[in-house]
């Protein structure tokens, strides 16, 4: 009997499996062409191992019967990390920048639909179908928005779907959706501020005309705190010359004197070259800012020190920045115990050869991670090299 109600569980457990959707484990050449030969479109789930949300539809959505059902039944389903293999080449191809990302493309390889982030099953569903509707495809709505409509909710999604793959069509819609209200809840202002990230913008001149209905809902030292930032993004971008990886940093430094204090000024341009450095894979002059920067870390948020800790210690090599970098995640630890701090702890302890504080910590960490739900997989086996040791 025991054995029965093991192969019972195991078969429903099978069967649990089998009625999400089905993904098809060959390339993407092969994907298109058996999408071809069955007169169906491709279904891509564009995705991240890092990426959050992607996890979540993993294990809530795809594995639903009834989104299983739809989506085999209609799509032949590919599963493509957009950051290996020819997934990177797919990632440009279709202009995939956040993730996760559900692509709908032809046998040809022509995109029809798109959408983006965590959806639950209903919606899930119904983007599907709206993918194998003709007229409710992105194409069609491009075109409807071109023949003139200005529908409130019709502009609102349509900005949605194409905010970030194509920011300059979606400012058209927003300029469009946003010259009609007189009044912006929170997630109109959401939507603005998201489409927003330079002073060149056209949507900046909105930001500033509709000043006062945005300090409605939010307050307005807020306000000019997005400003701030906006202001700096489009100097970015404008200092830094990524085929040759410089900054003009007088130019940096003279516009943004104009509404920093030279101190600020200075401070930020520091921030974003460490940034930039440590996106660069530039880990000497990274590390050599970092510290500059965090000599004194009083006034750091728990988060903001586990990650300038766990930055040091995936690309520092150097044992006294490695041992500033310990104290860094101690201070957050002492700020907010968590898994991801106490993890953070226990790998920099064992980097700089402190074994018996690593295995504490790393105890620690697994202990709090299985509390908090949390996948302690990798803390776990730093924790067994530790105990064999």
């Amino acid at each position: 009997m025991k054995k029965l109600s093991i192969f019972s569980a195991l078969f429903i457990g099978a069967l649990a499996l089998a009625q999400g959707i089905k993904f098809e484990e060959g390339n993407f050449a092969a994907v298109l062409a058996k999408a071809k030969k069955e007169n169906k479109l491709v279904f891509i789930d564009a995705y991240t191992t890092w990426c959050g949300p992607c996890k979540l539809m993993v294990k809530n959505v795809f594995p639903q019967k009834p989104v299983g059902d739809y989506y085999n039944a209609n799509f032949v389903n590919a599963k493509i990390d957009m950051e290996k293999g020819e997934g990177i080449e797919i990632a440009k191809k279709y202009n995939v920048k956040a993730f996760p990302t559900y692509l709908f493309v032809d046998g040809n390889g022509e995109l029809v639909h798109r959408t983006l982030g965590y959806v639950e099953e209903k919606d899930f569903i119904q983007f599907a179908k709206d993918a194998g509707d003709p007229n409710k495809r992105l194409t069609a709505l491009k075109q409807k928005f071109e023949n003139g409509e200005k529908d409130p909710e019709f502009l609102k999604n349509l900005a949605s779907l194409t905010i970030y793959n194509d920011a300059e069509f979606a400012g058209k819609v927003l300029e469009r959706y946003f010259a009609g209200k007189t009044e912006l809840n929170m997630e109109d202002v959401q939507m603005l501020l998201s489409a927003t990230q330079t002073t060149d913008s056209p949507l900046y001149k909105t930001f500033q005309s509709k000043r006062a209905e945005i300090t409605k809902v939010l307050p307005t030292e807020k306000y000019d705190a997005i400003d701030k930032n906006i202001k700096i993004s489009t100097l970015f971008k404008k200092s830094y010359k990524a085929d040759t990886k410089s900054w003009d940093d007088n130019y940096f430094l003279t516009e943004a004197q104009k509404f920093l204090s030279k101190e600020e000024a200075e401070k930020t341009l520091k921030k974003a070259q460490a940034n930039r450095a440590l996106r660069d894979k530039d880990f000497a002059k990274y590390e050599k800012l970092a510290l500059e920067l965090n000599k004194d870390t009083s006034a750091a948020s728990s988060e903001e020190l586990n990650s300038l800790a766990w930055n040091f210690f995936e690309n520092v090599t150097t044992k006294s920045s490695l041992e500033k970098a310990v104290v860094w995640a101690q201070e957050s630890v002492k700020k907010h115990e968590n898994y991801a701090n106490t993890d953070t702890l226990a790998n920099l302890y064992n980097k700089v050869g402190d074994k018996k504080n690593a295995k504490i910590w790393a105890e620690k960490s697994v202990a709090l991670g299985k509390a908090a739900g949390e996948d302690t997989g990798d803390t776990e086996k730093l924790l067994k090299t530790l105990s064999v040791q």
